[in-house]
């Protein structure tokens, strides 16, 4: 296939589109807990489950990428987050939502391998650039999803199959653009590096915990469920915000130092919002969970090499922790009162911020030394 100038252009249009529905899709999981919670007769952490299954089948769709890899096209991924989505909206009962969820986060695990480096290694010197720009399509769908669940009076269901019709239609319009270049540009080698895989899987953890936990801890410190709703979409408009702002600068800025400022930038709002009202607080960590992600994948994929495994190990180490993280925390922060939740993620951010900036001063004296 030609992977020419107007086919990096459609592959560029087919990721935001596509990253923009993902955006969405998991926008809505976080204020339908409190609904689902009521129809399913559990508590909020049982119902945070549709939001581990859906990390979970993220992972399954790494690892078909990670054995599958360029065989994969976006017309596939497309249509697995059609029909995970479809599902979810149904109404066939929990059992089937779970279903949905599950291969909803399988495609999402797919795109996320298959876009993120063919646009790195497509655009070239501006790669980062693009990187970020997909990105914060996912933040502009997760600001109107939660706006629409509240005018919808809480109704999943429409919003959902809503949003599988229009993966539909970037289907029919997608193409396959981009193997060759990634292969191409890409340099050769596989160098496993532990130590930014497990930064990773903290950033992504704490990502995962904001977006899927963040409104209902808001509800348990005294919001509405339609004030948390709101709270969430404000989120994602800093999110977007920031995301914008980096495709601008990210090729200036070093990617590591972007991620140990973004882990800070998490930890203290998250510490604030202990004391304070943390409505604003929350919305503000949007911004700072934005530029984990990009800062994480760049400094990864620079480190690692370009052999096609690295891309799913990276996005396979940010799966442990947005797996694992929501579903510790959603069973451990009631324990703590009202704002457990913040008081956990201050801690956790906290440490790993103190972690990021010492490696950084350590590999930076290594350099110095050599």
């Amino acid at each position: 296939m030609d992977d020419g100038q107007n086919g990096r252009w459609i592959l560029l249009a087919a990721g935001v589109a596509t990253f923009v529905l993902m955006g969405a899709v998991q926008a809505v999981y976080g204020p339908a807990l409190p609904v689902l919670a009521r129809e399913t007769g559990s508590t909020t952490a049982a119902a945070s489950l549709i939001f581990s299954v859906h990390w979970l089948g993220s992972a399954g769709g790494v690892a078909a990428m990670f054995a599958l890899g360029p065989r994969v096209t976006p017309r596939v991924v497309l249509a697995l987050l059609a029909a995970g989505t479809a599902l979810l909206g149904a109404g066939l009962g929990w059992g089937v939502m779970l279903a949905g969820a599950a291969l909803a986060g399988f495609g999402q695990g797919c795109a996320a391998v298959l876009f993120n480096p063919r646009l790195l290694a497509a655009f070239g010197p501006r790669g980062p650039a693009m990187l970020s720009l997909i990105n914060a399509a996912f933040g502009a769908g997760a600001i109107v999803a939660p706006l629409i669940f509240v005018q919808l009076g809480g109704a999943y269901g429409p919003l959902f199959l809503g949003l599988a019709l229009a993966y539909l239609v970037v289907l029919v319009l997608a193409q396959d653009r981009g193997a060759r270049a990634a292969a191409a540009a890409a340099p050769r080698g596989f160098r496993p590096d532990w130590i930014i895989l497990a930064f990773g899987a903290c950033a992504i953890g704490f990502e995962a915990s904001l977006i899927g936990l963040g409104p209902a801890a808001l509800v348990r410190a005294g919001l509405t469920e339609a004030a948390a709703a709101q709270a969430q979409s404000a989120f994602f408009m800093a999110f977007l915000a920031a995301r914008v702002v980096l495709t601008v600068v990210a090729h200036r800025v070093p990617a590591f130092g972007l991620f140990a400022v973004s882990v800070s930038g998490v930890a203290l709002t998250m510490a604030a919002a202990v004391v304070l009202p943390p409505q604003a607080l929350f919305i503000a960590s949007g911004a700072a969970a934005a530029t984990m992600f990009p800062g994480y994948f760049v400094e990864a994929a620079n480190r690692m090499g370009g052999d096609p495994r690295v891309s799913s190990l990276i996005v396979a180490a940010g799966l442990v922790g947005g797996i694992g993280l929501p579903f510790v925390l959603a069973r451990l922060v009631d324990g703590f009162g009202p704002r457990g939740f913040f008081l956990m993620l201050a801690v956790l951010a906290g440490a790993a911020s103190v972690a990021a900036l010492a490696h950084m001063a350590l590999r930076r004296a290594d350099r110095k030394g050599a």
